[in-house]
């Protein structure tokens, strides 16, 4: 993956072309201080559609639609950090990084308008459905959620469907098996929110840059407490301690309850089993950076 950080700095420095021509001052020093991080959707492209302007280009537009996602994330969760860094809403407030997520949406707009009308429209579709993603993660959060098929619409649409779509573009770029790609970006964006669902409940809060359990505390119910409401013999006392406060005696708790009804483990083999699938849609591809990509998530510090 490090032989692509030349091209993934490449891609930066034409997202602030496209922030300078708007000729403001603070909206580039805004863009300035958003950190990046390892811009996941921008090596799938360039390791499907190989190093060119299109592909490139295709990149700064995807990076710029979810940066902006990100900003409203910020906003709705309430967020203080983000990678490290202080969130834009933390900062200089929410209607700032609303409409600076606003206002990097028209820009990657106006140069998607630019591109093959198929790419257009598979892109502005995902925009589409991230946002329903975004909507129905909110409502989930009013009650405690004991559906599957809920959870995993939500995470689809929410993280699955730009990841899928930036597949299948590049696939398009390239004059390859579309479907193939897309199935593969599809599962691979399955697996990649479900793991960062569980490293919410794995890791501490200096690894995660926010607090230990915090999904279930902002009123989340993921996949491992899914499993877990269905396999523990105390669910009262599971949705008691839903959106509320964490003490160390409750976070003990449901961790001692996760190890014992093993739901942590088979959410781990959960997103084995989709990384997996990623990597079967791509047989006789023979594309070992995507397999070397799916593998190194998959094996993420659980």
């Amino acid at each position: 993956m490090n032989n692509l950080e030349p091209q993934l700095q490449e891609i930066k420095e034409q997202i602030n072309q496209y922030i300078t021509s708007c000729d403001n001052q603070q909206c580039i020093n805004l863009f300035n201080s958003l950190p990046f991080g390892k811009m996941l959707r921008s090596q799938l492209i360039l390791k499907i559609a190989g190093i060119t302007d299109e592909s490139l280009k295709l990149c700064a537009i995807v990076e710029m639609i979810h940066t902006s996602s990100l900003l409203h994330d910020d906003v709705i969760d309430k967020a203080n950090t983000r990678r490290g860094k202080v969130t834009i809403n933390a900062k200089f407030g929410d209607k700032i990084s609303i409409l600076l997520g606003d206002m990097l949406y028209s820009i990657a707009f106006s140069q998607l308008a630019l591109m093959n009308q198929n790419i257009a429209y598979i892109i502005a579709n995902a925009v589409t459905q991230l946002s329903i993603g975004e909507i129905m993660d909110i409502e989930l959060t009013n009650t405690f959620n004991t559906s599957y098929d809920k959870y995993y619409e939500m995470i689809y649409k929410k993280t699955g469907t730009l990841i899928e779509a930036s597949s299948k573009a590049a696939a398009i770029l390239a004059s390859k098996d579309s479907e193939k790609y897309a199935l593969f970006g599809r599962n691979l964006g399955l697996a990649f929110q479900m793991i960062d669902d569980i490293l919410d409940i794995t890791q501490d809060s200096s690894a995660l840059g926010k607090p230990s359990m915090f999904d279930f505390i902002d009123g989340k119910v993921t996949i491992p407490y899914l499993l877990l409401y269905e396999r523990t013999e105390n669910k009262d006392k599971l949705k008691s301690l839903f959106k509320k406060p964490l003490n160390k005696k409750d976070i003990l708790w449901i961790k001692q309850e996760m190890k014992k009804s093993k739901a942590l483990e088979d959410s781990i083999l959960q997103a084995n089993y989709l990384g997996q699938k990623a990597l079967e849609a791509l047989k006789g591809e023979d594309n070992i950076f995507l397999e070397e990509l799916i593998n190194s998530m998959l094996q993420r510090t659980f």
